[in-house]
C-alpha cells in the first residue's frame, strides 16, 4: 500500500496577472533570490482565515 503525504499534494493552478503586477513579482525575486513560487506560498500562508469558514479536517 502507498501512502501519500498530504502536505506534499501538489494542485496546478495559473494566475492570470496585469504586466504590473508579474513586473513587480519578477522585480521582488530577482531582489530576494527567491522563486515566485516560494514567493507566492508565502503570501498565501499568510492569509487571514476565520475559524468558523475552514473545511472540515479529512
Amino acid at each position: 500500500m502507498i501512502m501519500t503525504n498530504k502536505k506534499w499534494a501538489v494542485k496546478r493552478i495559473t494566475v492570470n496577472l496585469a504586466a504590473q503586477e508579474a513586473e513587480k513579482l519578477e522585480q521582488y525575486c530577482q531582489q530576494t533570490g527567491r522563486p515566485a513560487t516560494d514567493v507566492i506560498r508565502e503570501l498565501i500562508r499568510g492569509l487571514p482565515i476565520s475559524e468558523d469558514t475552514k473545511e472540515p479536517s479529512r
